[in-house]
């Protein structure tokens, strides 16, 4: 283990896009709720990914030509709508970990770097997605959710309560992972010692690109960032 690797002792992940792979479900549900009250297009939806879902509702709801009813109702019951579909689609539909994933939160935690999920959903979905793909406490050490947090993405919240849930005080001893600009603002905003984009998720290598940032094409990519071997 290099110098590199005792000093982090976390990595935080992001979900659907960076460790889970959905096929598109996410933006596909997103699109299909909001749709019913403003026209909007998958460009659209892909600029607030990994947001909170209820912020990124009401984003997309206040655009002009919006069914200019109760915007906070309409809010509620989209998200309402978007949870059912979503809560749908995990339980049934098509949900795979990214290549490589669950090598690498083995591989982290052998080297003493404890791993926490953070997400833009709210907790009963998240939990879906553990249930599913079975990542109890023998894959991953914690998860927060956005609903369990004050200020979602953008902001820095979730990486905050990830750390006090490891007891971890200094970020830059954080290492934050993700698939949207949402993602790196959020870890740029903790100022993680580490902070990087996937480029097999939503957004491209340049829409992830900021100073400081590093994108990777694999997750396994991330282990020699924090001086692990890949193997």
């Amino acid at each position: 283990m290099t110098g590199a690797a005792r000093r982090f002792q976390l990595a935080v992940f992001d979900v659907a896009g960076t460790t889970v792979l959905d096929g598109d479900a996410v933006a596909e549900c997103l699109l299909a709720v909001v749709d019913e009250r403003v026209a909007v297009s998958m460009t659209d939806v892909l600029e607030v990914m990994g947001m909170p879902k209820p912020v990124a509702i009401r984003q997309l709801l206040s655009r002009p030509g919006a069914d200019q009813g109760d915007l906070e109702t309409a809010v509620h019951d989209a998200h309402e709508k978007f949870r059912t579909a979503m809560i749908d689609r995990y339980r049934d539909g098509p949900i795979v970990p990214a290549e490589g994933t669950e090598h690498v939160f083995a591989a982290l935690r052998r080297a003493g770097i404890r791993v926490a999920l953070d997400t833009g959903f709210s907790r009963d979905i998240l939990q879906t997605i553990l249930d599913r793909l079975g990542w109890s406490s023998t894959v991953i050490d914690f998860s927060v959710a956005s609903d369990e947090v004050a200020h979602g993405r953008p902001r820095p919240d979730l990486i905050y309560r990830a750390m006090a849930m490891a007891d971890v005080s200094d970020a830059a001893r954080v290492a934050k992972i993700g698939d949207t600009p949402s993602d790196i603002e959020e870890g740029l905003a903790a100022r993680c010692g580490c902070v990087v984009g996937v480029t097999y998720g939503t957004h491209t290598r340049e829409q992830l690109s900021r100073p400081g940032v590093q994108t990777i094409d694999r997750l396994a990519d991330l282990l020699p960032l924090l001086g692990l071997d890949t193997g």
